[in-house]
Order: C-alpha cells, then structure tokens, then sequence
C-alpha cells in the first residue's frame, strides 16, 4: 500500500485510532472525533464495564488486565477526553483510598512498599484524567526518592534490594514524568525534569533494549511489538516516548529505528505479534495479522525521527 492507501486503511479503524491518525499523521485537529472516543467503539466498551463501586475488574489492582489501574492506562491511551467524569470520579477515589504509608499508590502485597512501576503509570493517567495536583504530592515524593544510583528506577529498589534500574519501570515513570509536565502541574518540577534526563539516558545507554555489557538483546519480548503494552518495556514504546516527549535524534536510537524498519511488511503496515496473558476486558487486535495500533505508532515514529 502506498502512504495513501495506509492512512485510509488506518481511518477504517477505531475511531480512537481514527483520532490520533488526523493529530499525529496529518496534522490536523479533529475535536468533535475525540468526543465520540467515550461514546464509540473501544472507548464506549471500556467504560461500560466501570462498576457502581467505581472500579473495573475486582479492584484496583486484580486481575490483570481488567483491573481499575490497567484499564484506566488503557483509556488514557485510547485519546479520550480528560475531562470524563466517571474517569475522573475513580481516579480522585484511588488517590485518596490506595496510598500506602510511604506515599505511594499501594495495592498489594504483605510489604508495605509501594510499586514503582504502578506508581509511575499511575502518574501518568493520573496527571492525563486532571487529578488534583495536592493528590500527586506524596506519589511524585515517593517517586523521587526511589530513583537508583544509576538514573532508572525498579520496582524491586524498596522491597527486594535491585541494585540496578530496570527498563520497564524507568519508561514506566518516564511517562508518568512527561505527562504530569505536559499538563501543568508544578510540585518538583525542575527535580522531575533531571530525573527524566538521567533516565533517559539509562535507557539511551542501553540502545533501548540491549545489555550495555554484552550488546545482546536483554530479552526478546522487548524486540517484540505486542499492544497494549501493559508495564512491559519493548523498543517501539520506548521510541514512542521519545516522539511524545519531543526528544530528537540520538545515534543510540539506530539499532531501534532499523529493527522498526525490519519489521515493516511488504504492504508497509506492522503485525501485532501477540499478547500478553491475562484476562482482557475484550480483544482490540489480532495477533499476528496487521496491526492499526503499531502501523500508527511506528509511522509516528518514523515521522519524528525520519530516516
């Protein structure tokens, strides 16, 4: 298909896909689109499962991936309007009933150590959905003060002694950084930007997805385009962030912009390669078989960091 060809076959999507083809392939807005994201599709189904308690799935954290946390990232991924109020009636009810005594958002465990991880995804929908800014004091506390020597982070850093960050947390909390930055909250902003910087550069150090001692692919589920990402770290997300965060070019990127292109098919369109186990409110995508969701995202990509 030429470039024609695969926007109108990505415009034949969901209408939350349809959105976010005018905004970031065509440069164009399209507001009365993103309205219909709640009302439509994807966007409709996710929000039709939101229980009277407020919660989808059990709870906040159970069972993945139909849980209050996961579904409300998958919203915020979706495009849809920040000023849901459903949405923003759940998130002020974690904010003020899921804090564990170190500040954190804590759902689980025996340990009283919030997760890293969760903290920083919750950053992000939490700052996309409009929480108030005094409700995001002692998360962006927490987050702070679990940053690692190295200038990632890792979930296991307060509870199972990590000595080094891990991937998946640090582009974790990388968007939950972005995106408390792109909406205007303030509380340690200037601290939030140099952790961002330093753990990009965690990442950047390691070509985004390969040992920084050996040069070997840390794990061959980062090279992999599965969606939705959940907390897993793979190269097209991270260099999605990247694009989002308005970062340009760094030759340590190549390996990951090549890879991308390598996994173009001949109709210039980008499998979905699987999914990752676990109850889904519902299935966006067929594994194996063309993918709108990663023919959207590389094609963004490949726009901010043209070859």
């Amino acid at each position: 298909m030429d470039e024609k060809e695969i926007i109108g076959w990505l415009l034949k999507g969901d209408v939350s896909i349809q959105y976010q083809v005018y905004r970031d392939l065509l440069e164009k807005d399209r507001p009365a689109l993103r309205k219909r994201i709640a009302t439509e599709g994807w966007g409709k189904r996710l929000l039709s499962q939101r229980h009277a308690n407020g919660h989808w799935g059990l709870r906040f954290y159970q069972p993945k991936w139909i849980s209050t946390h996961y579904t409300l990232l998958d919203l915020r991924n979706l495009g849809i309007l920040p000023d849901c109020i459903p949405i923003r009636e759940t998130i002020a009810m974690i904010l003020e009933n899921e804090k564990g005594p170190d500040g954190g958002i804590y759902p689980i465990g025996t340990i009283k150590a919030s997760d890293v991880c969760i903290n920083g995804m919750a950053l992000n929908y939490c700052s996309y959905f409009g929480a108030k800014q005094k409700d995001l004091h002692s998360v962006i506390d927490f987050l702070l003060s679990v940053q690692m020597p190295d200038g990632g982070f890792n979930c296991m850093s307060n509870t199972n002694g990590a000595v080094h960050s891990s991937l998946h947390t640090t582009l974790s909390v990388l968007e939950g950084i972005e995106e408390y930055r792109r909406y205007g909250y303030t509380y340690r902003l200037e601290e939030l930007l140099h952790t961002a910087a330093t753990s990009r550069e965690y990442i950047l150090a390691h070509r985004l997805y390969k040992s920084r001692k050996t040069g070997e692919v840390i794990d061959k589920k980062m090279t992999s385009l599965a969606y939705p990402s959940r907390w897993r770290f793979d190269f097209l997300r991270a260099l999605d962030y990247f694009r989002y965060a308005g970062i340009q070019y760094d030759e340590r990127m190549s390996d990951g912009l090549n890879l991308l292109i390598e996994k173009r098919n001949k109709e210039n369109t980008w499998n979905l390669n699987a999914h990752y186990p676990g109850k889904q409110h519902f299935i966006m995508e067929q594994a194996g078989k063309p993918s709108r969701w990663n023919t959207l995202r590389a094609l963004r990509v490949l726009k901010h960091f043209p070859g």
